[in-house]
C-alpha cells in the first residue's frame, strides 16, 4: 500500500458526467481536485467514464447537433478537467473511512495490481448506479449494438424497428410506452403474469396498441444478425416451464433491459445515510449528505432521471456546495 502525506482539498470519486463536471468546476475554483476514475477497463459495471462508455451515438447532449460517441464525449470532459488542473488516479475506491477528517480513501488498480491511500478534506461522491442485466454472455457483447438499458437515450435509434422490453416494473412500462413513439412494435417480456408496476402504468401500457406481451417468459439467448440483433430465444417459466420459442425482432431490432439499477454505494457501508434502495440521501435541493464535508452528485442519489445532462448539473451543484463548505471551514 503506497501513499503520501498530501491532504487534498477535495477528492472526487467517479469519472462519469457528474464526477467530471464536478472536477471542471472544482479545478476552476483552484481547489486542486483529485479524481478517482473508477474500476479498470475490464469491468462492465464500474467503468472509467461511467455508463456513457457503453453508449455509441449520443444525440441528446446539448452542443453536439450531429451527435457524438459516448466515449469521445467523456474523453472531452476529462480533457477539459485536466486543462484546469484536475489530478486523475486510475483505479477504484475499495474502502472509505469517513469517521474523521481528513477522510481516507484506499484505491485499488486491479489492472496494474497496485494499491494507494489518499486523504482529502472533502469528498464528492459520483459513483453512479449500474443497470442490472440478465446475465447472458451475448448481452454484454452487444451492449450499444442492439442491447441497451435506456429508452430515453437510445429509443430514437430504433425508428420503425421491433424492440423488446424486459421487465415488469414501472420503469419497464414507462420505457415500453416511450418506445412506441419510434418502434414499429414493442414486445414486453416478463417472467410472471403479475406486474410490480403501478396499476396506472400497467393499464397505460395495456391500452397501447403497439405493445404486445410475452408473459411467463425470460430471454434465454440472443441471436445476432451481423452487428445487431435478429432474434431472441425465450424460455417459459411457471406453468409454461419447458416451453421455448424464437422471437423475430430483426433486422436491427433492439433489446431494452429494464429490470432496475443498483447504486454503487457499497463502499460506504453505513457511514452515509441512504434510502432503503441504497441511493444516498441529500439535504433538500443541495448535494450535502449526512456526513459533513461529503457531497453526492449524479445517479448515486438520483434514481429518477438518470441522464448525462442531469448528472452534469448535479456535479456542478456538488462542486459549488463543496467550495462554499471548504471556504466556511477556512480550508
Amino acid at each position: 500500500m503506497s501513499g503520501d502525506d498530501t491532504v487534498h482539498k477535495v477528492a472526487i470519486i467517479g469519472s462519469g458526467p457528474a464526477g467530471l463536471t464536478a472536477a471542471i468546476y472544482a479545478s476552476r475554483a483552484k481547489l486542486d481536485p483529485v479524481c478517482i476514475e473508477g474500476g479498470d477497463i475490464t469491468s462492465k459495471t464500474d467503468l472509467p467514464g461511467g455508463q456513457l462508455m457503453l453508449t455509441t451515438d449520443v444525440e441528446n447532449f446539448p452542443g453536439f447537433p450531429e451527435g457524438i460517441m459516448g466515449p469521445e464525449l467523456m474523453e472531452r470532459f476529462k480533457q477539459q478537467a485536466e486543462r484546469f488542473g484536475t489530478i486523475f488516479k486510475q483505479g477504484r475506491v475499495a474502502k472509505a473511512d469517513l469517521s474523521q477528517r481528513p477522510f481516507t480513501l484506499e484505491i485499488e488498480n486491479q489492472l496494474m495490481g497496485t494499491q494507494e491511500t489518499i486523504k482529502a478534506q472533502s469528498i464528492i461522491v459520483a459513483t453512479g448506479a449500474s443497470a442490472k442485466y440478465l446475465g447472458l454472455e451475448a448481452e454484454q457483447k452487444y451492449l450499444g449494438h442492439g442491447v441497451t438499458t435506456c429508452a430515453t437515450c437510445d429509443g430514437a435509434f430504433f425508428r420503425d424497428k421491433h424492440v423488446v422490453v424486459v421487465g415488469g416494473g414501472d420503469s419497464a412500462m414507462e420505457e415500453a410506452n416511450f418506445l412506441t413513439r419510434f418502434a414499429s412494435k414493442v414486445t414486453v417480456v416478463h417472467r410472471r403474469t403479475e406486474f410490480r408496476s403501478s396499476k396506472i402504468m400497467h393499464e397505460r401500457a395495456l391500452a397501447n396498441e403497439k405493445i404486445e406481451w410475452k408473459l411467463n417468459r425470460v430471454v434465454k439467448d440472443i441471436v445476432p444478425d451481423e452487428r445487431f440483433l435478429k432474434q431472441l430465444v425465450l424460455a417459459g417459466t411457471n406453468e409454461d416451464e419447458g416451453v421455448e420459442e424464437t422471437l423475430d425482432i430483426g433486422p436491427d431490432g433492439g433489446l431494452f433491459v429494464a429490470i432496475g439499477h443498483s447504486p454503487n454505494s457499497q463502499i460506504f457501508g453505513d457511514q452515509i445515510e441512504m434510502h432503503d434502495t441504497g441511493y444516498l440521501k441529500t439535504d433538500g435541493a443541495t448535494s450535502r449528505t449526512s456526513v459533513e464535508g461529503v457531497f453526492a452528485a449524479g445517479d448515486i442519489h438520483d434514481d429518477h432521471y438518470r441522464q448525462a445532462i442531469t448528472a452534469s448539473g448535479a456535479g456542478c451543484k456538488a462542486a459549488i456546495d463543496c467550495e462554499k463548505w471548504l471556504e466556511a471551514q477556512g480550508l
